[in-house]
């Protein structure tokens, strides 16, 4: 048996290749977009993909199962389970095979059993994997967003993204009772999940990227509880925000994603245009560093730079139904291209190479700053002067330590709260260590506040000056 696991840093995502060198056949779960990278990896191994599967319908990127069908011909294996509202919606357009409960289908000697492990979502399926050729027992089960090292799926996301209300608390359950038939297998059981550490999609999920049934059992936070509504009060609390692209997502890979037929490879646009993109309201993404960014950039252009967190924040931040700009050297203009095809933004209508703000304010145009302020600067001017200080990070993390009289906006959120936010007065952001809060610095400005500074070094460096911080139950 082959097995190659790929790992997108990014999106903290993990999917799978697993062939059978005798006949040359191969399964891959949990695509993303990006084929050619596992039909370069099958035709390393003398092998063709045959068999396309995925774990249950995806939020967090968009699923590659049709985009690598459509190149290589191979059998789609979809979730029947969940019911009317969770069935996919092009599965026989595409001559999907339904899975139930029990069913299972090999791949040359490898034998695949889809087990139903709901809770995350209705449909989720996980994969138990028997290496025919030398044993009669599951070496290992694919578990998708059902366990993860260390931790669970969600099971908020039904009502916090998709928006349907009160199925918290019933999906936490149905997820306990999925968790105590995972505890029948044997501790041997390798466990190879679907996300690692930095996904949504789970809320302490480990870097390590796989294990087994016997050390999870032992070691994982959800297994050491045993009873049912402990378990609820224990998953439910402390869960992230999830992205608002998340809801746009769910729906996209239950339609049945559009088939792109390659990575985008984005059209570099003649630096004189970039003023009509602007004057058009379009979005213009400067992708360069944070520092580059605030010490000058072109007004009306959202600075998300280009890093692990690129495809979080462009898909919090960047409506789906925009034409959307890059400025950007042409290896990053590609690559940030690519990261947003993989959740789904594809009108990337094009690139601005970085000297065009250069030619911005040899024009006769003036470049913005975002100013960056200390943590002692803050402190005095938060005494002497009508301040707002707005925390950008997570609620969890705010009501574990805060600046006193913070005011708590993930930046995520922020364009639906502006109105909560004053133009007449200034206006400082913060998160843990400056990264989000220059993001969110951005956002204002190009919303037209003007009188917007970062916190150097962010909470962080608060703390280490030994500044004062509360929490939510009081102060510190």
């Amino acid at each position: 048996m082959i097995l190659q696991r790929f790992h997108d840093e990014n999106l903290a995502q993990t999917s799978y290749l697993i062939g059978c060198a005798a006949t040359g056949e191969a399964l891959v779960v949990d695509a993303s977009r990006d084929a050619g990278q596992y039909i370069r990896a099958a035709a390393s191994e003398n092998v063709r993909i045959t068999h396309i599967t995925e774990t249950h319908i995806h939020a967090d990127y968009v699923s590659g199962s049709r985009e690598l069908a459509a190149k290589t011909g191979a059998q789609l294996y979809l979730s029947g389970e969940g019911g009317p509202e969770w069935e996919y919606a092009f599965a026989d357009v595409d001559g999907a095979v339904l899975l139930k409960d029990g069913d299972s289908f090999g791949v040359g000697s490898i034998l695949i059993e889809a087990v139903h492990t709901p809770g995350h979502t209705p449909e989720h399926l996980s994969f138990l994997v028997t290496d025919g050729a030398t044993a009669d027992r599951p070496i290992g089960i694919l578990t998708g967003d059902f366990v993860f090292v260390g931790d669970v799926g969600r099971p908020d996301l039904l009502e916090k993204v998709a928006g349907q209300a009160h199925t918290m608390e019933a999906s936490a359950r149905t997820l306990f009772r999925s968790l105590q038939r995972f505890r029948a297998y044997p501790d041997y059981l390798q466990i190879l999940p679907g996300h690692g550490a930095g996904s949504a999609c789970g809320k302490g999920i480990s870097a390590v990227p796989s294990s087994t049934v016997g050390y999870e059992l032992r070691f994982n936070w959800a297994f050491s509880i045993t009873g049912e509504d402990e378990f609820v009060d224990a998953v439910l609390a402390g869960q992230p925000e999830p992205p608002a692209y998340f809801a746009q997502l769910k729906k996209v890979n239950r339609a049945g994603p559009r088939v792109l037929g390659g990575l985008p490879q984005p059209q570099r646009l003649p630096g004189a245009g970039l003023a009509a993109v602007l004057e058009a309201d379009a979005c213009v993404i400067d992708a360069r560093g944070t520092e580059q960014y605030g010490s000058g950039h072109i007004p009306g252009t959202l600075g998300i730079p280009l890093d692990r967190s690129f495809s979080t924040w462009a898909g919090w931040l960047i409506p789906y139904d925009c034409d959307v700009y890059l400025i950007a050297d042409e290896s990053d203009a590609v690559e940030a291209a690519k990261d947003l095809a993989m959740i789904g933004l594809d009108r990337v209508a094009g690139w601005f190479d970085t000297d065009v703000l250069e030619a911005w304010r040899n024009g006769g145009r003036e470049l913005e700053t975002v100013r960056r302020i200390t943590s002692r600067e803050l402190a005095a001017r938060m005494r002497a002067d009508d301040v707002k200080l707005l925390d950008v990070r997570g609620r969890v993390e705010w009501e574990t330590a805060h600046i006193p009289g913070a005011e708590n906006i993930p930046v995520g959120l922020l364009e639906e709260h502006l109105d909560r936010i004053p133009r007449d007065s200034p206006v400082v952001v913060h998160c843990q260590s400056g990264a989000r809060s220059a993001i969110a610095a951005s956002v204002l400005r190009v919303h037209g506040f003007g009188n917007v500074a970062n916190l150097d070094g962010g909470l962080g460096e608060w703390q280490a000056a030994g500044l004062p911080i509360e929490r939510a139950t009081g102060a510190v």
